[in-house]
């Protein structure tokens, strides 16, 4: 893409979960679309890859290794966030675990919390850290990944799906509190996805039968933009469509 046509110039975009699957396609593409990414991962390594490449197509990044159940490193990050650029345009809230495919009773406590942490509260503690910064912004865009396991609440998807859908009640209640300033926050189901979690939910199902991350990243990537009306909604990937909208009170 031509710079002229560069639909995020000058923005900045924090993308969680940035050095692998889906995450790391939405992070090489907001950088081709202009934007500076804080990239977040627990991984160095993938981190130094996709910076590579996002150096080699012209872009630039901020690496940031950060485990998200390091709470007190989520609120540093808004702040450092806040000092260096005194705004945030983009916040792409990916990363998660799939924790454990168990009947309710086996799950143990330990997997629940470790995933409830990192799903959930890891979430909440990111929006309440970026917040004020998005508000600053002229065109804040916040895109919370959930799954259609928050819907169908299938039978030993239970933690999984109790997460996601924590994250989308997050979401309703944070487009509720913002509804009346430019700031844009809504939920993604990006369906089946050629991902490794997805390898680990479905190890017998035949990865060539689905979508690659960066096929679903390139859906995803138009809630970043500015034309984007809809807040506290739902968008479904493969449908290319919001399939729930924030009811007014």
């Amino acid at each position: 893409m031509s710079d002229t046509a560069r639909r995020l110039d000058g923005r900045i975009a924090l993308v969680t979960g940035a050095s692998r699957g889906i995450g790391r396609e939405l992070a090489k593409l907001l950088a081709g679309e202009g934007a500076h990414v804080v990239a977040v991962a627990r991984t160095v390594g993938g981190l130094e890859e996709l910076d590579d490449e996002i150096q080699g197509a012209g872009g630039s990044a901020t690496l940031v290794p950060l485990d998200l159940t390091d709470m007190a490193g989520i609120d540093r990050l808004g702040g450092a966030i806040a000092e260096r650029w005194g705004r945030l345009d983009v916040l792409v809230a990916n990363a998660a675990l799939l924790g454990v495919l168990s009947p309710i009773g086996h799950i143990e406590a330990k997997v629940f919390e470790k995933t409830m942490a990192v799903n959930v509260t890891a979430t909440w503690r990111l929006i309440r850290s970026v917040d004020p910064l998005l508000r600053r912004a002229e065109a804040g865009r916040a895109i919370v990944m959930s799954s259609g396991a928050a819907h169908s609440a299938k039978a030993f998807w239970s933690l999984y799906a109790a997460s996601k859908a924590a994250c989308e009640a997050l979401v309703r209640s944070w487009a509720h509190e913002t509804d009346t300033l430019p700031l844009r926050v809504n939920s993604v189901d990006p369906g089946a996805t050629r991902t490794a979690m997805r390898k680990q939910a479905m190890p017998g199902e035949d990865p060539a039968s689905l979508p690659s991350a960066a096929e679903v990243a390139a859906r995803i990537l138009p809630l970043a933009f500015d034309a984007v009306t809809e807040t506290g909604g739902l968008f479904n990937v493969r449908e290319n469509r919001f399939l729930a909208y924030r009811t007014p009170s």
